[in-house]
């Protein structure tokens, strides 16, 4: 709670900044390039984080497999789910409601899609993106487990990998807020939405829920071992500990696979899905990092207000998973 709190007073700070600096919009191109060096810069460290762990990386060829197949289920069900949930908002592809969306057809705003900055983000960076994140994610794994665990140790590396992800994302934070500002018509579409807004991440959710239980019929788990596996939706250190001291160890490793594997999933195909699908739907991949390490990479690969939408995904996800792992265990 106290973390998500944090982030939200980062992006309020960002955004009150850069109020005043609208004026001056056309000289700020660079915040842009900065915010990509910034994404690359936490990736790599995410990467380090996950090499730091040995168990992760040695048993990557059994509960590894396990956690593969159940991320990409899950996944498939949370990106149908959240499809059919921006469709009865309201939404376009873009996720824009659609009534504002003609009216800013309409005036020749830069808030109608596909035009202006959506066009160059929809069709120009997003491939090369996730080509820069996937070489930065592997750079990071391979020094951290063949260099650096050696050099510092597993729990100082992964401190110190912690501690460098958390900078990075406070620093994406201001980058995010800055945008958020400078654009300044974030809030339109939420407006018009609503409450209704509350459908996407509960949405993930079910759709999470349900792929799960379909991987119990193909992997070695029980059902509230499996509902308990998805209902962590990648906050991978709290359900994994949950599901470990209540006395599913294998479960409880293969919750922590999945779950790195949903974020890692969600930090390396965002920007594909928010092209080739929609943009909401983008958000079906990172769950509960929605609001964290795959907010700025959703804001590169997005817009404004689905940033928003992001951040309010990723807050209620997160608060679910203390109340949805501890009650699908006991099943």
């Amino acid at each position: 709670m106290s973390s998500a709190l944090l982030y939200l007073a980062i992006c309020v700070m960002g955004y009150i900044i850069a109020i005043p600096l609208r004026k001056y919009k056309d000289r700020l191109n660079w915040f842009g390039k900065a915010q990509t060096l910034s994404v690359l810069f936490l990736v790599f460290f995410m990467g380090v984080r996950v090499g730091s762990n040995e168990d992760v990386v040695k048993n990557l060829d059994s509960y590894g497999l396990y956690a593969l197949i159940f991320t990409v289920i899950v996944l498939i069900f949370s990106l149908i789910a959240v499809h059919f949930a921006r469709i009865i908002i309201g939404l376009d592809r873009y996720g824009l409601a659609k009534a504002s969306a003609s009216a800013d057809s309409a005036e020749g705003s830069s808030g109608a899609a596909p035009s202006g900055d959506e066009e160059t983000k929809v069709s120009r960076g997003i491939d090369r993106m996730t080509l820069l994140i996937l070489i930065c994610v592997a750079i990071g794994i391979s020094s951290g487990y063949f260099i650096l665990l050696g050099m510092f140790g597993q729990e100082t590396l992964a401190s110190t990998s912690s501690l460098m992800i958390t900078i990075g994302l406070c620093v994406l934070l201001v980058f995010v807020g800055l945008d958020l500002g400078l654009e300044g018509k974030v809030f339109t579409d939420i407006r018009r939405v609503g409450l209704k807004i509350l459908i996407i991440p509960f949405a993930l959710m079910l759709g999470t829920l349900v792929g799960s239980v379909l991987c119990m019929f193909i992997l070695p788990l029980a059902l509230n071992e499996s509902l308990a596996v998805g209902g962590g939706f990648a906050w991978y250190s709290l359900a994994a500990s949950i599901i470990i001291d209540a006395g599913h160890e294998a479960a409880g490793a293969i919750s922590f696979m999945h779950n790195i594997m949903r974020e890692l999933f969600g930090i390396v195909f965002v920007p594909l899905v928010a092209k080739r699908i929609g943009y909401v739907e983008c958000l079906s991949l990172p769950a509960s990092t929605c609001m964290d390490v795959c907010l700025p990479i959703v804001e590169q690969s997005t817009n404004g207000s689905t940033t928003v939408y992001s951040f309010i995904t990723g807050f209620v996800t997160s608060m679910s998973v203390p109340f949805v792992v501890p009650l699908v265990l006991s099943i």
